[in-house]
C-alpha cells in the first residue's frame, strides 16, 4: 500500500506521527469508451465555451455559479488563505460510545500507521480505546476539505472513518409515513418469529459479487475466443401474497426447514411446505412397509422345497417294503 497522507494525531498533549492509507478498494470492472468500428479510444478535449480554444490543466480555475450566467472565479491563492488548522493534524475532540454514531454518517475508511518513534504512543492510544470501548471524534483535512471523522480499533490498527456532516444527511419525506396503517399483534409476532428463524452471525466472507464474477467470465471468454455461455436464469420471485400472515408463516416454515429444524407447534395449520413434507414422509413409510412383504413368498417356496425333499425318501422306503412283502407271500411252483 502507498501512503496518501502524512500528519499527526493530537491526543491531548501527545502528538503521534502517522501515515494514512486507504483501507478499502473498489473491485468494479472498468471500461473505456471506444469506437465500435475499430476499437479506438474516445478522447474528450477541454474546450472553453466562450472562445472555443482547448484549455490545459494549468489554465483551469474553479468557478462558482451565482446564477444569471454570472460566475465567481476562485484561484489557488484564494484557497490557500482559508483557515485549515487541521491541514496536517488529526485533532481528537472527544470520546463517545460507538453505538451513538449513526452508521449513515460513515463515508470512507483509512488505516493509520505509526511513523518513526511514534509506535509507543500509537499503541497507547489503541489500547486505551479498546479498554474504554469508545471511539474518538476527530477533525481532519483531506484534499483541502475539513472533515469530521472517528478513530476506532480494527484488527490491532487504528482506523479513521471520515463522516458526512449532519446537514449532508437527507430527511426522509415519503407519503406512507403519514398513513394511519396499523400492524396487528399476530402479524408482528409472526414477523419477529421469522427474524428469529433467520438469525445468525454476520460472516462477510460468505457473500460474493456474483455479477462481477459473471462479467469477468464474459470478458475472459471474449479474450480466449470461445463461445460465451449464458448463465442460468434465476427463478422469478413469487408474486406478493395477499394474506400477510400466510406469507409470514410460510417464510418461517421455509427458514426452519432450511436449518433442519422441526416445524413449530405440532397442531398448527399445515402450510404448503409442511404438507409436502408430510406427503413425502407417508410415501417413505408405505414403501418401507411393502418391502418385507415381497420376501414372504420366497420363504414359503423354500419351505415347500424342503418338505418335498424330505417326503421323497420316505416314499421310496415304503415302496421297497411293499415289494419285499409281496415276494414272501408268493408260493413256489412244484417241479
Amino acid at each position: 500500500m502507498r501512503a496518501i497522507w502524512k500528519g499527526a494525531v493530537s491526543f491531548g498533549l501527545v502528538s503521534i506521527a502517522v501515515k494514512l492509507y486507504s483501507a478499502t478498494e473498489e473491485k468494479d470492472i472498468r471500461f473505456h469508451q471506444v469506437h465500435r468500428a475499430d476499437g479506438g479510444r474516445i478522447r474528450y478535449k477541454r474546450t472553453c465555451q466562450v472562445c472555443g480554444e482547448e484549455v490545459s490543466y494549468d489554465d483551469i480555475a474553479k468557478g462558482y455559479d451565482i446564477g444569471g450566467g454570472e460566475m465567481v472565479i476562485l484561484t489557488d491563492e484564494d484557497f490557500s488563505d482559508l483557515p485549515l488548522s487541521t491541514s496536517h493534524a488529526i485533532d481528537v475532540l472527544e470520546f463517545v460510545p460507538a453505538e451513538q454514531v449513526d452508521p449513515i454518517l460513515y463515508n470512507k475508511a483509512y488505516f493509520l500507521e505509526p511513523e518513526g518513534t511514534a509506535t509507543k504512543p500509537y499503541l497507547l492510544l489503541r489500547d486505551a480505546l479498546t479498554d474504554s470501548e469508545r471511539v474518538a471524534i476527530v477533525k481532519v483535512a483531506l484534499r483541502q476539505r475539513e472533515q469530521l471523522a472517528t478513530l476506532r480499533v480494527r484488527e490491532g490498527v487504528l482506523l479513521l472513518n471520515t463522516m458526512l456532516w449532519p446537514d449532508e444527511i437527507r430527511k426522509p419525506d415519503f407519503g406512507f409515513l403519514d398513513e394511519d396503517l396499523k400492524i396487528r399483534p399476530p402479524e408482528l409476532a409472526m414477523a419477529t418469529s421469522l427474524i428469529d428463524s433467520m438469525a445468525g452471525d454476520f460472516q462477510p466472507d460468505e457473500f460474493t459479487d456474483d455479477y462481477r464474477a459473471a462479467l469477468q467470465e464474459v470478458i475472459d471468454a471474449k479474450v480466449e475466443g470461445r463461445e460465451v455461455v449464458q448463465p442460468e436464469e434465476v427463478e422469478e420471485a413469487p408474486a406478493a401474497a395477499v394474506d400477510l400472515m400466510a406469507a409470514l408463516k410460510a417464510s418461517v416454515e421455509r427458514a426452519r426447514a432450511a436449518r433442519g429444524e422441526a416445524p413449530a407447534g405440532g397442531g398448527a395449520e399445515p402450510t404448503p411446505i409442511s404438507s409436502a413434507r408430510s406427503a413425502q414422509k407417508k410415501a417413505a413409510e408405505k414403501k418401507a412397509a411393502k418391502a418385507p412383504a415381497k420376501k414372504a413368498p420366497a420363504k414359503k417356496t423354500a419351505e415347500k422345497k424342503t418338505t418335498a425333499k424330505k417326503a421323497q425318501p420316505a416314499k421310496k422306503t415304503a415302496e421297497k417294503k411293499a415289494t419285499k412283502t409281496a415276494k414272501k407271500a408268493t408260493p413256489r411252483k412244484s417241479a
